[in-house]
């Protein structure tokens, strides 16, 4: 099996791990926390770096620290991963949708304003699969209307948005390192900001809201979301390859879209010109004209020996959202689109170029099958 991702561990981490071993620091109080703190932060021009436990809990953290309460709207893309609604769910917000462009996959920034109620309070731009979402716009909106930005940089590690790294340009930025990520520390997570109460509120957050002047003394709840030494260890020697990572990443996607140039009714990941795309994950769209979903790629490619993952399934279509009320009735017609034609193909940082080559043999060779199948008729009865 060609697996859709696998981790590549061959700098310092066994090295950094045995230190922290030999000298003790496992837990969130080592030395290793503060330093991956610092250097990421530093990687991406942010002035501070919070580490928690994993992305998930660094999209809450920062909503937390930004402010967000009880009865706040966060508006957001109906494509994307739960985490991001339920971050907000857990302080009591409402995620309010946007669909999706229909190139980058990334939120439809045009669809922003008109979401703008006198109770929204935040906006959570979701950079997809590598490529950042178009954040001029949505800062100058923010400033319009006294909203505060979240991103969601799960996936960007060391994308480029006209200069500067995604994830530096809101009140704060959050990232995962699972294992599937650029870096990873196993779990993990990060929040970046160059805004001081930001941090620190994260910072407590993070902590159980213990008050600096007095240990167990709380006049706010807050969470367990601490990172360990042995993770932030393993971050501090994956972010030393950073660069070598990124451009592996980029290498695969120039093999990807040299093989797969020309192939009609398959659409292949963009990169705007103001944008460095880090390809995260190599995506495909299958035209709904080919007859094939992606779900039915997806099965024949385990059949030979090839593991893909599905898109996300939009928000708005989520069983346990619409059991507390949410998104009844909503319809978001590329995100509906893209989750039903969309999957993404092995792109992790040890896959070869004959590996690569492999992929696009098979695609092209189900595409064929595909193409010769004979299509059932639908029989109209009078």
């Amino acid at each position: 099996m060609i697996p859709v991702n696998e981790p590549l561990f061959d700098g310092n981490e066994k090295r950094y791990l045995n230190q922290c071993i030999v000298d003790g620091w496992v837990s969130s109080d080592g030395p290793f926390v503060k330093e991956f703190e610092e250097k990421f932060s530093s990687y991406l021009g942010s002035r501070h770096g919070v580490a928690v436990c994993n992305g998930t809990v660094a999209l809450e953290t920062a909503l937390f620290a930004a402010g967000i309460t009880k009865g706040d709207e966060v508006i957001m893309p109906a494509f994307t991963i739960i985490s991001c609604a339920a971050a907000a769910l857990r302080l009591g917000a409402k995620p309010v949708l946007v669909d999706s462009e229909p190139d980058t996959w990334n939120m439809d920034i045009t669809q922003i304003e008109g979401k703008i109620t006198e109770r929204t309070k935040a906006i959570m731009p979701v950079h997809i699969y590598g490529h950042p979402v178009d954040m001029d716009p949505v800062m100058e909106l923010a400033e319009k209307y006294g909203l505060r930005v979240i991103e969601d940089a799960a996936e960007v590690h060391g994308a480029l948005y006209k200069g500067k790294k995604a994830g530096s340009i809101g009140d704060a930025g959050c990232f995962s390192f699972y294992a599937n990520k650029i870096i990873t520390t196993g779990e993990g997570g990060m929040i970046v900001t160059d805004d001081e109460d930001v941090a620190e509120r994260a910072r407590s957050y993070r902590n159980l809201c213990f008050k600096p002047e007095r240990r167990f003394y709380h006049t706010e709840l807050g969470e367990n979301f601490r990172m360990t030494n042995l993770q932030a260890a393993i971050g501090v020697a994956q972010l030393e390859q950073i660069d070598r990572f990124v451009e592996i990443k980029r290498e695969n996607a120039r093999r990807y879209a040299e093989s797969l140039k020309g192939i009609k009714g398959i659409a292949t990941p963009v990169e705007k010109e103001w944008a460095r795309n880090v390809y995260w994950m190599y995506a495909i769209e299958l035209s709904e004209s080919l007859g094939l979903t992606a779900e039915q790629m997806a099965e024949r490619l385990a059949e030979k020996g090839i593991g893909t993952r599905p898109f996300f399934l939009g928000l708005h279509e989520q069983p346990v959202l619409h059991d507390m009320g949410l998104f009844i009735g909503e319809r978001y017609p590329v995100t509906e689109r893209i989750a039903r034609q969309g999957l993404y193909l092995p792109s992790g940082l040890t896959i070869t170029s004959r590996e690569v080559a492999t992929v696009t043999d098979a695609i092209k060779k189900i595409l064929d099958e595909t193409r010769q199948e004979p299509r059932l008729c639908e029989i109209k009865r009078f």
